[in-house]
């Protein structure tokens, strides 16, 4: 399987990150411990994750969301609403 996934700070919980891992556990570790440099320093959850069969799919879902600002704002409207009272 491949994951399209959302990450949470967990210091900052209005900072997310997205992308995509065919290991989801391996690739959150990796976000924690400071081996990606655009999440270095910060502690993250996963809070939102989708999962593919073919890892075209997955980088196709990645793409659209991280260059389709609409489509990004209604994900992530979706996703911050499960967080408000």
């Amino acid at each position: 399987m491949y994951y399209f996934y959302v990450l949470r700070n967990l210091s900052n919980p209005d900072e997310f990150y997205t992308g995509s891992s065919r290991d989801l556990k391996r690739r959150l570790a990796q976000h924690n411990h400071g081996e990606q440099a655009a999440t270095r320093g910060r502690q993250w959850e996963v809070i939102y994750y989708e999962a593919y069969k073919v890892e075209r799919a997955v980088r196709d879902r990645e793409r659209t969301i991280k260059r389709n600002g609409r489509m990004r704002t209604y994900l992530m409207g979706r996703i911050k609403s499960q967080f408000t009272e």
